[in-house]
């Protein structure tokens, strides 16, 4: 073992002591703090939740006092429905079940209805928004007709008497209440459920699982399975770890249900109980109902003990979008004074990437603030990724260039080697070190392209503002779907279901501008190896055939970044290409020297 590996063993040997020890020393401590503190904290909010929770139930039974209504039957009572607006939303409730059967979002158009985007779809006699079913999401949902009171422009209860079986099977009366209250400015509203026995205060006693509570069976603005850009995902938080799921027939065990919900590609439809500890902790996600697709997500109720309970949810149907879902987190920017909610972990990411698309995302709204156009952003945007990329896509360029040089030098240390593969490794280090050459060099580019290539897909397929944002209009007039230049109404076998009655003109102009992009590649890498040409003609031709079809449908966003880098990216080879070429004519000419000098050498008399 040679001194300077020694040397580097006892360096970082030394490193990593002095880290551990800083760590225990000074990190430790306060980590630990601050753990002591969020504990105490919660226990707090606890206690508050709790007080508040009380508090609530105190009100809903006062309610029933000042409505004079102590017999909560509601025989011969007409199906009526009542309808809530505020600055976000109109919702519409039914009084059979008091559930809610329309809810628009009055700030988002859904252009195939030129109206709100409504959220609550798929309404049925079985199945509505926010029903209620006593026990599991097995049982069928409360379908009688409930007794209403509107007590103002923004609150209105729903209540019935109900006997029930408790736990040991006696039958109990009790009444059943649901209050919903909305805040003007608000997307998220506050639902609170009220089982109040009727017996003298006697205990409900309700066994196992008290009552299940659904969210819609689908949401909007409108589902197409066959389109694999749009998506339905069930979405929760299990003790602070977010969950994101395809919504599909399936039961998920939880630590603790922070919140949970179903989400669309741009909506989602969240639901957080004020007291998590009272939730069963195990939601179900259904996908079918009978022939119905449907994406809807089930919170049970654990069992009751008591002659009251009053349980409060808030609920959030809107727009899957960062600034409105992050309001949550701040009790002074939403009117329910939510903290800490992190409804924003319902945001689509890419993982680990994530902190790209929060550059990326920043990059492009300070640019749309000075042009007021998202598509121009974009290529603004693009031009710019290109221009910070330049240097790589050079670098790698002229490595390769290099790697051809040195090629024969390796084939002979490679021959002369053969049998001994330390002393190979040795010799190739030395021969890139001698020629100035970092085989790390073509792909550095490579993996910091895809790193961005993945962040910029994950933003222009689901960042919210790109959603009837238009860049060209009768052409591009929503760069959240595919652009169209003529669409039709017959179906035709095969084609419909490829092209979705729409004729597109960016996946042409983009698949032309991949082919032109490979062709001059190729022209920059004429020296390559002729082992790799088959593959060079596939990446040329067969790669733009293949993401034509495979990305004729792609939203348009994403499109339109990827056509202007590849016409970018022409303009950059066309350089890199020149560069190349007087790079291989200075080769060559050395070549040549090099060649004339052994050819002397070796023809050179000896002297006598």
């Amino acid at each position: 073992m040679d001194k300077n590996t020694v040397l580097a063993i006892v360096l970082s040997t030394l490193v990593l002591i002095i880290s551990l020890f800083v760590q225990t020393k000074y990190f430790v401590p306060k980590q630990q703090e601050r753990a002591r503190l969020a504990a105490a904290e919660l226990q707090i909010q606890k206690a508050e939740q709790e007080a508040k929770a009380k508090e609530e139930n105190e009100l809903v039974s006062a309610s029933f006092e000042e409505s004079e209504l102590a017999d909560g039957s509601s025989e011969n009572i007409p199906v009526q429905e009542y309808t809530i607006t505020t600055n976000k939303i109109k919702a519409v409730f039914t009084n059979r079940g008091g559930d809610i059967i329309s809810y628009q979002l009055l700030e988002h158009e859904d252009k195939r209805t030129n109206s709100g985007v409504e959220m609550v779809q798929g309404v049925s006699n079985s199945n509505r928004a926010f029903s209620l079913s006593f026990g599991g999401a097995e049982n069928e949902i409360l379908n009688d007709v409930f007794k209403v009171t509107k007590k103002d422009d923004y609150t209105i209860l729903f209540y019935r008497d109900y006997e029930i079986k408790d736990k040991n099977g006696n039958p109990k009366k009790c009444t059943l209440g649901k209050r919903y209250t909305f805040s003007p400015d608000d997307y998220a509203f506050k639902l609170d459920i009220s089982i109040i026995s009727k017996e003298n205060g006697g205990e409900i006693g309700l066994g196992g699982i008290a009552y299940t509570v659904r969210t819609s069976p689908q949401i909007g603005p409108g589902y197409d399975k066959k389109n694999r850009y749009e998506v339905r995902q069930f979405l929760a938080l299990n003790n602070g770890k977010k969950v994101r799921k395809t919504a599909s027939d399936k039961y998920y065990d939880f630590q603790v249900v922070d919140w949970a919900g179903i989400g669309g590609k741009y909506f989602a439809m969240l639901v957080k109980p004020a007291v998590p500890a009272d939730i069963v902790n195990r939601v179900k996600v259904a996908s079918k109902s009978g022939n119905e697709e449907i994406s809807q997500a089930f919170i049970s109720r654990k069992e009751i003990a008591e002659s009251t309970s009053n349980d409060t949810y808030y609920v959030y149907v809107g727009p899957r979008q960062e600034r409105e879902l992050i309001k949550y987190n701040d009790q002074s920017k939403n009117g329910w004074n939510l903290s800490n909610t992190k409804f924003n972990e319902a945001l689509q990411t890419s993982g680990f990437l994530s902190w790209i698309e929060i550059i990326l995302k920043w990059c492009l709204e300070k640019i749309n603030l000075a042009v007021h156009n998202w598509g121009v952003s974009i290529i603004i945007l693009t031009v710019i990724l290109k221009i910070i990329l330049f240097p790589l896509n050079r670098n790698s360029a002229m490595g390769s260039l290099k790697m051809q040089e040195i090629q024969p030098r390796m084939k002979e240390l490679q021959e002369k080697y053969k049998d001994d593969q330390q002393k190979l490794g040795v010799e190739m280090q030395k021969l890139y070190k001698e020629a100035g050459y970092n085989p790390m060099s073509g792909c550095l580019p490579m993996i910091v392209q895809m790193f961005i290539l993945f962040a910029l897909y994950n933003v222009f397929n689901n960042y919210f503002e790109f959603r009837g944002a238009s860049f060209v209009k009768g052409w591009i007039d929503d760069l959240s779907t595919g652009d169209s230049i003529w669409t039709w109404k017959r179906t035709i076998p095969f084609v419909s279901a490829f092209t979705m009655n729409n004729l597109r003109l960016l996946p042409f102009i983009y698949t032309a501008s991949q082919l032109l992009n490979g062709k001059i590649t190729q022209y920059g890498n004429a020296g390559a190896a002729g082992a790799n040409q088959g593959q060079m003609k596939f990446m040329m031709y067969g790669m733009p055939l293949m993401f034509f079809f495979l990305f004729y449908n792609v939203p348009s966003g994403l499109l339109l970044y990827w056509t202007v880098s590849n016409i970018l990216q022409i303009g950059q080879q066309i350089v890199i290409n020149s560069v190349m070429k007087k790079k291989r004519s200075e080769i060559e000419s050395k070549k040549a020297v090099n060649k004339n000098v052994l050819k002397f050498k070796s023809g050179k008399k000896k002297p006598r």
